[in-house]
C-alpha cells in the first residue's frame, strides 16, 4: 500500500520536480509549467500517462501563430530559443558610453551634475550591495540577468564561469580575502584580453560578468575605490560601450512592430545591465568625492520594461504580454530621460501627458524597475 501511494503522488509532480525529489505545486492541474521550474526558467514537462489522465477527451490545441517552436499551449513550457541572427540597432552615440569617466575630470559641455541625498546615496549603495551578495550566495537571479539567457549559455561561457567563481567569496575563512581577490581579477584580465574573439552575444556576458566581478570586489571584498579600481571602472565603461554598439533596442521597435522574443531578451537585459552600472559609477565616484553628472548619452533609451514581460515563462505568454503593451504604448514607450527633471520649456500640457505616461509605466513594474523609479523620484524630485 505505502508504495502504491507514493507512486500516485510521485505522478501528480511534473518530470523536473519528481527527478529533483522536490513539491511540485502542479499549476492548473498540470496545464502550465510549475512555479519552481518558472522560477529557475527551466521547461516543464508532464509523464504523457499523466496528461491523459487529466482530461483525456479535451482536444490538443492548434499550434500559436505567433510561437517559433513553442509547446506552450500544451503546458510542457519547452521553446526552442536561438540568439543567433538578431536584428538589434544602438540608437545613441555609444562612445559616450566609454568616456564617462573623463566628466569627473575634465568638463564637458551639456553636463548636468546630480547631486543625491545622502538617504539615495545609502539606497544605492544597499541595492547593489544586496546584487553581489545575491551573485556570490548562488540565490536567485540578479535583476539584469534574464533567466533565459542562462539557458542559452553554453558551458563555460564568461557568465556561467562567473557566477560559478564568485561563489569562492562566500563563507570566506580568515586570511583567504586575498586569494579571493587575486582570483576574481585574474579572470577579469583574461575578459580584457580575449574580449576581440567574442561575437556581440558573448561580448555582451563578458560586460555582465565583468560587472558582477567588479560589484564583488567593492560590496564583499572590500576593494578601496583607488587609481587601480577606476583602471578597473574604465575597462568596464568600454565593455558597455563594445557590447551597446552591437544594439541597445530591438529594429522592430523602431517600425512599431513585435521583435522576436529573443531580440528583446537581449536588449531588456542589456539596458538593465548598463543602468545598474551607472548606479554603481555614481556610488564610486560619490565616494571619491568627484561630482556625478546625469547620463545624457542615454537619452531616449526605453525605461525597464514591466514585470509581465520580464517574467513571462514562455514565448506565447510574452508574445499575448507585447501585444497588449504596443496596444498600450501607441505612441512609444517610456524613456529613461522621463524619470528626469522637467525640462523648462516642458508647459503644462506636455507636463500633464509627461506625468501620465510615468503613472501608465509604474503599473505592474517589477522589483527592479521599482527600485529605479524610486532612485529618480527621490533624487529629482516632480
Amino acid at each position: 500500500m505505502k508504495n502504491s501511494r507514493y507512486s500516485t503522488s510521485r505522478q501528480k509532480a511534473c518530470q523536473q520536480c519528481a527527478s529533483a525529489k522536490a513539491r511540485c505545486d502542479r499549476r492548473s492541474g498540470g496545464r502550465e509549467p510549475c512555479s519552481r521550474c518558472t522560477q529557475r526558467g527551466i521547461s516543464c514537462s508532464y509523464a504523457q500517462g499523466d496528461a491523459s489522465e487529466r482530461n483525456p477527451t479535451s482536444p490538443v490545441a492548434p499550434p500559436s501563430p505567433f510561437s517559433v517552436s513553442d509547446s506552450s499551449l500544451t503546458g510542457l513550457g519547452s521553446d526552442v530559443l536561438d540568439f543567433s541572427s538578431l536584428d538589434l540597432v544602438c540608437p545613441i552615440n555609444a562612445d559616450d558610453i566609454q568616456n564617462r569617466w573623463i566628466q569627473a575630470y575634465i568638463p564637458m559641455p551639456g553636463q548636468t551634475i546630480k547631486s543625491y541625498p545622502a538617504g539615495v546615496r545609502s539606497y544605492i549603495y544597499l541595492t547593489l550591495k544586496s546584487y553581489s551578495a545575491m551573485a556570490v550566495s548562488g540565490r536567485g537571479t540578479l535583476p539584469f540577468i534574464h533567466p533565459k539567457q542562462m539557458i542559452a549559455q553554453p558551458a563555460g561561457s564568461p557568465l556561467t564561469t562567473c557566477l560559478s567563481l564568485v561563489r569562492i567569496c562566500s563563507n570566506q575563512l580568515p586570511g583567504s580575502k586575498h586569494a579571493a581577490v587575486s582570483v576574481l581579477r585574474r579572470e577579469m584580465h583574461t575578459l580584457e584580453q580575449d574580449r576581440a574573439k567574442y561575437t556581440s552575444d558573448g561580448l555582451f556576458a563578458v560586460f555582465q560578468s565583468y560587472l558582477i566581478y567588479s560589484m564583488v570586489l567593492f560590496f564583499v571584498l572590500g576593494q578601496s575605490c583607488d587609481d587601480d579600481f577606476r583602471a578597473i571602472m574604465t575597462s568596464l565603461q568600454e565593455l558597455a560601450c563594445a557590447s551597446s554598439r552591437h544594439g541597445l533596442i530591438c529594429a522592430a521597435d523602431q517600425r512599431r512592430a513585435r521583435p522576436k522574443w529573443e531580440e528583446w531578451i537581449i536588449t531588456e537585459a542589456k539596458r538593465r545591465t548598463l543602468y545598474v552600472m551607472y548606479l554603481f559609477d555614481s556610488i564610486l565616484s560619490s565616494q571619491e568625492g568627484l561630482p556625478t553628472f546625469l547620463g545624457t548619452e542615454l537619452t531616449g533609451l526605453p525605461a525597464p520594461a514591466n514585470k509581465l514581460l520580464w517574467q513571462a515563462p514562455t514565448r506565447y505568454e510574452w508574445e499575448r504580454e507585447y501585444n497588449v503593451h504596443m496596444a498600450d504604448w501607441m505612441e512609444g514607450c517610456l524613456t529613461i530621460d522621463e524619470l528626469w527633471p522637467t525640462p523648462a520649456d516642458l508647459g503644462d500640457a506636455g507636463i500633464a501627458r509627461r506625468r501620465a505616461r510615468v503613472d501608465q509605466w509604474l503599473q505592474n513594474l517589477d522589483e527592479y524597475g521599482t527600485m529605479l523609479f524610486a532612485i529618480m523620484r527621490c533624487t529629482h524630485g516632480d
